[in-house]
């Protein structure tokens, strides 16, 4: 004992780093390291365990020094790979590992939640049974989505899909819904107008933004959407409803392509390898509606996924189509024929959401999804100047008014209160009484006054009072 210290023999594993490319790290040594957990380097540099090998271990750089280098040693942590999740890092920029790149101060340290963990077991969820608004009509209307769903965007690039996510992110901000946005692979310039629109419309206050950048590691793009899920399964356990969108995880399976690749990995179809799948499910597995013996938070999912050519079969989107509760596909042909959002609506579909959706919305529009069809397929009939009867003719307004109701620009979600009006207005034939020039100012007068606060009446209030609100309001 020297001063109150013991001094003693310690004994420690050490490693020794023996190839370095593209972010990967092969140690040798280390027999007892495991897969996640981080190493820590002589110079102050972290790598995570991704690969065991029969002599080497395979790590992903994590941060790395200047004098990271052949020679380098290495030892084990003992703990896992986790992000320091509280709620400081409400309205922040973060990379994966939680440091911050909104040039504000750092974030304090706060619960270690682990990046991988196994999602909750069947006992420790509950039914999907309350809804979550997106701001979206097509969607809050036909695709109705819950809380701790997990609903797939699917479309050609440039249709609209981060624009969706964005809106609904945007309308959460008294919804009660904390929001988690994960940016994979995007340009610098595509993450800053990105977080402009954010703070400008005051979204910034419930939302984290989990940014990897197109020109950062192959490593860090694929821990970003676990970085994203880490935080907001924390809040989840807390009791809090979260909202997660994934943008995109086409990009992050091509970051897992990359380093599986670079690992020596044994590749499969479209040189992906062969637990592809699992990557997906055990991620978009965690999202869900915790029993109330848990707190019952929830955490709804909004993951997005590019296609090619509107090829919706290909290895990836089908992948996720078939793990997630339903899709909402955006086509570039209704987009290039000027709908917006280009949501193709008999492509689109919500398994689950449909037990959520306010009896109220659910009793409104009820035929709305089979009159729009069957305004589709009319429709292809009067582009070849074919005559229709008074019926079909009638029909094919109401597809017009309908097409009209559904319109909706970028940055303008509606709170469920004015969609309500609308349905109302639609069904009783008000609407549809009007000349067709004055439809956009009807539907703007009935917008402006259900959403006056406290306006319009409550969801659970009788029809009555919502045909005598919107007659009022259309006086």
């Amino acid at each position: 004992m020297t001063g109150g210290a013991q001094i003693g023999l310690a004994v420690e594993e050490v490693g020794t780093v023996i190839g370095l490319a593209d972010g990967i790290a092969w140690v040798q040594g280390l027999p007892t390291a495991e897969v996640g957990e981080v190493l820590l380097g002589a110079d102050g540099s972290r790598a995570w365990v991704f690969q065991l090998d029969e002599r080497l271990i395979g790590c992903i750089l994590l941060e790395q020094s200047g004098q990271m280098a052949a020679g380098l040693r290495m030892r084990r942590s003992g703990r896992r790979l986790a992000l320091s999740c509280s709620e400081a890092l409400l309205g922040r920029v973060i990379d994966p590992l939680g440091r911050p790149l909104d040039g504000g101060p750092s974030v304090p340290a706060g619960t270690p939640w682990p990046m991988e963990a196994r999602s909750p077991a069947i006992i420790e969820r509950d039914f999907v049974s309350r809804p979550f608004y997106t701001g979206n009509t097509i969607i809050d209307t036909l695709l109705p989505i819950g809380r701790g769903q997990r609903e797939l965007l699917i479309g050609d690039d440039g249709t609209g899909k981060s624009a969706l996510a964005l809106d609904a992110v945007l309308h959460q901000h008294d919804q009660g819904v904390r929001c988690v946005l994960v940016l994979i692979g995007q340009r610098r310039t595509q993450v800053a107008e990105t977080v402009a629109v954010l703070r400008a419309r005051g979204a910034l206050a419930h939302t984290t933004v989990v940014v990897s950048e197109a020109g950062s590691l192959a490593g860090l793009q694929y821990l970003a959407p676990f970085a994203g899920c880490a935080l907001a399964e924390s809040w989840m356990h807390a009791g809090h409803d979260t909202l997660i969108v994934y943008d995109d995880l086409g990009k992050h399976a091509q970051a897992y392509r990359e380093l599986s690749l670079l690992l020596r990995r044994p590749p499969g179809r479209e040189a992906y390898p062969g637990d592809i799948f699992y990557l997906h499910s055990r991620l978009l597995e965690r999202s869900t509606q915790l029993s109330a013996a848990l707190g019952g938070g929830s955490m709804t999912a909004l993951p997005i996924v590019p296609t090619q050519l509107g090829e919706v079969a290909s290895y990836i989107p089908t992948n996720l189509i078939s793990i997630t509760d339903g899709q909402v596909y955006l086509s570039s042909k209704l987009f290039a024929a000027g709908m917006r959002p280009a949501i193709d609506i008999a492509t689109s579909v919500s398994r689950i959401g449909g037990k959520a959706q306010h009896p109220a919305v659910a009793r409104e529009c009820r035929r709305l999804r089979l009159d729009y069809l069957q305004f589709l397929e009319l429709e292809l009939f009067t582009r070849f100047g074919t005559r229709l009867d008074a019926d079909m003719a009638a029909r094919v307004a109401h597809g017009h008014l309908l097409q009209a109701l559904f319109s909706q620009g970028r940055l303008q979600p509606r709170p469920v209160g004015v969609q309500m009006a609308w349905l109302v207005a639609l069904n009783e034939g008000w609407l549809a009484a009007a000349p067709v020039a004055q439809w956009p100012a009807l539907l703007d007068r009935l917008a402006e006054a259900a959403g006056v606060a406290g306006a319009a009446p409550a969801l659970e209030a009788a029809r009555g009072a919502w045909v005598s609100a919107v007659r009022g309001w259309l006086a």
